[in-house]
């Protein structure tokens, strides 16, 4: 591990999704409040340590590799155990898995493409997918120890803002896979700038010196 800011940060948002997991799992309104605490810790660490690591020039291999590894462990490991303390049951359970499909479809997409030296820019619906999928999680973990609007309570708008982020999270995975079939095809042989061309507008040339999205 190479020591500096950001990847302290990164490691210790890390450490943040365990805490929050273990204070949602208490089940206890000043538990949940803790656990918001620790949500918007690891949120806010998630801009803090690539734009640090941009700004002072400490973009490494282990920030890199690291990164999109923890901003994938807060958001499954914050839906599976609001799915355990029954804060997302039924037909609501549909936009977790989605979200994880979509997760975990992506990630394997970016792996192949980096064996062809391609890198898969986020597009700007994806930030907004992320920033909707983000707060609504914050409004979960809350729960119904949060402040409600009239009868809809936290609870409620974080259920509704999941639902949309789902929407969004097969919208814009679908534009990934589109943009990544492309490549299937070709292999190790094809990874020069005719590749890129046929890529579509949301692959690229892999750029080592960038983190991730």
């Amino acid at each position: 591990m190479e020591a500096n800011i950001p990847n302290s940060l990164t490691v210790s948002r890390i450490l943040a999704t365990a805490v929050v997991c273990v204070l949602v799992m208490l089940g206890t309104p000043f538990g949940n409040g803790l656990a918001l605490a620790a949500y918007l810790y690891a949120c806010i660490t998630d801009f803090l340590d690539g734009y640090l690591a941009r700004m002072w020039r400490q973009q490494s291999s282990f920030g890199r590799v690291l990164d999109p590894i923890a901003d994938k462990l807060l958001v499954a490991s914050a839906l599976l155990v609001l799915v355990g303390v029954d804060r997302l049951q039924g037909i609501h359970l549909i936009p977790a898995v989605v979200i994880l499909w979509r997760e975990i479809l992506v990630s394997g997409l970016r792996e192949f493409l980096a064996h062809l030296h391609v890198g898969m820019p986020v597009t700007r619906l994806a930030k907004w997918k992320t920033t909707l999928q983000m707060v609504a999680l914050g409004f979960l973990i809350i729960g119904d120890a949060g402040p409600a609007v009239g009868q809809v309570t936290s609870t409620t708008i974080g259920i509704v803002g999941l639902w949309a982020a789902a929407a969004l999270t097969l919208f814009t995975g679908y534009d990934y896979v589109r943009a990544g079939l492309r490549h299937m095809g070709d292999g190790d042989a094809d990874t020069g700038p005719s590749a890129e061309r046929r890529a579509g507008p949301h692959v690229k040339r892999a750029d080592p010196a960038r983190d991730p999205g």
